[in-house]
């Protein structure tokens, strides 16, 4: 798929120093973001569903992608351009299968067996990690702190694009690029950024200069 998956911002609203996450969106935008998910645990479904309408205008507005985390109902209700899934949601043939063909389907993997079974089972791109540990996510031990080696091991299992998450910054974003990720995935390198559009460009920056750099 040609989807540019450089900056991928994951929302999540306790992160956001009582910004909202509309005004974080927007800045991310502003800064260059390349796909927006919206993720926000712990709220209801109505509050997703709504928070999703708003942000929905918001990106397709920007042309920039808006996926769901986990909630295929979500995502259809919404008419978002995809649905990203973990270990414990529905799988990529049902998500598929719910949202058409052109939707475009994530997985979550910490290996590169996941990996290689997520893209036959026909996810468009793949979030990998946690590369460098993260509170943002409850993770086993054997998804925490995976490192760049991972890294490097899924990109030769797998052709489709994949994005590293889990502790990324803007400091080291370039490495997780240069080890053969897509793109780099956040939470709190923006939403808690003091200045979350700069924070974006910082990262956009970082990734392109991996590019750059082959």
């Amino acid at each position: 798929m040609s989807q540019d998956f450089g900056v991928y911002l994951v929302t999540d609203a306790g992160l956001s120093a009582g910004r909202s996450t509309p005004e974080v969106v927007a800045a991310a935008i502003d800064g260059g973001v390349d796909v927006v998910q919206l993720r926000e645990k712990g709220t209801s479904a109505k509050e997703r569903y709504q928070l999703g309408l708003e942000l929905r205008e918001e990106t397709r507005a920007a042309g920039v992608p808006l996926i769901v985390n986990d909630r295929l109902d979500i995502a259809a209700a919404i008419d978002a351009d995809g649905v990203h899934l973990g270990d414990d949601d529905l799988p990529v043939s049902v998500a598929r299968e719910q949202l058409g063909k052109d939707a475009m389907v994530g997985r979550s993997v910490s290996t590169p067996a996941a990996a290689r079974e997520a893209e036959a089972a026909g996810a468009d791109y793949l979030g990998v990690g946690a590369i460098f540990g993260t509170n943002s996510k409850e993770t086993t031990p054997e998804q925490s702190n995976v490192g760049l080696e991972r890294i490097r091991a899924v990109r030769e299992a797998v052709d489709i694009p994949f994005v590293g998450i889990g502790g990324v910054t803007p400091e080291n974003a370039e490495s997780v690029a240069a080890a053969g990720a897509d793109g780099v995935a956040v939470i709190s390198a923006i939403t808690a950024a003091d200045d979350p559009e700069a924070a974006t460009r910082r990262l956009a920056d970082a990734v392109q200069g991996a590019s750059a750099d082959v």
